[in-house]
């Protein structure tokens, strides 16, 4: 059976979790291509979205989005997943593996594309002190204005640059 280490990562956050699926658990996963989303419930984070973003086999070859299916083949490739050149136009003959998930991956990343809606909290009423102050702020914005300070484009005019070559035959038309 398929065993799966899942890396479920939040954008927003800034965090991830490391998530073992193995046996039945597994099975939803078997298939499923690069970039398709799924039901959270899968990896046991209920109310979320995820994103297959890439993942890589038994032997550490990465996935790429353009090999299609569940195989590995040996492409030439010049940038992008697997392979990061020195030089500019720079190619190189690497192993990669296919879009699909299949039993021979072992590490599946994925990340949080919607989160669960919270329920509005229901706003605890304020102190009488900070009402008050809150309200008096306001009066005090109104009344003072910030100076406007002069948009510096507009100010400046490029001075246009001396013509080369004399006079053009519409200028000496233009003066006589």
């Amino acid at each position: 059976m398929a065993k799966f280490k899942v890396i479920v990562s939040d954008p927003e956050g800034g965090k991830s979790k490391v998530v073992e699926l193995e046996g039945a658990r597994a099975v939803p996963l078997l298939g499923r291509r690069l970039r398709e989303s799924i039901d959270g419930s899968v990896v046991g984070m209920s109310g979320r979205k995820l994103q297959i973003t890439g993942g890589s086999d038994k032997d550490g070859f990465p996935m790429r989005l353009n090999i299609h299916g569940g195989v590995r083949v040996s492409v030439v490739v010049s940038k992008g997943i697997g392979f990061h050149p020195q030089r500019e136009g720079e190619r190189q003959r690497k192993t990669l593996r296919g879009n699909v998930i299949t039993e021979d991956i072992v590490q599946v990343n994925m990340k949080v594309v919607e989160k669960p809606k919270k329920a509005e909290k229901a706003e605890k009423p304020k102190r009488a002190k900070k009402v008050k102050a809150e309200e008096a702020e306001p009066e005090k914005m109104e009344k003072v204005e910030a100076p406007k300070e002069p948009n510096l484009a507009e100010v400046t005019e490029t001075p246009e640059a001396p013509k080369v070559g004399g006079e053009s035959s519409e200028e000496t038309a233009q003066a006589t």
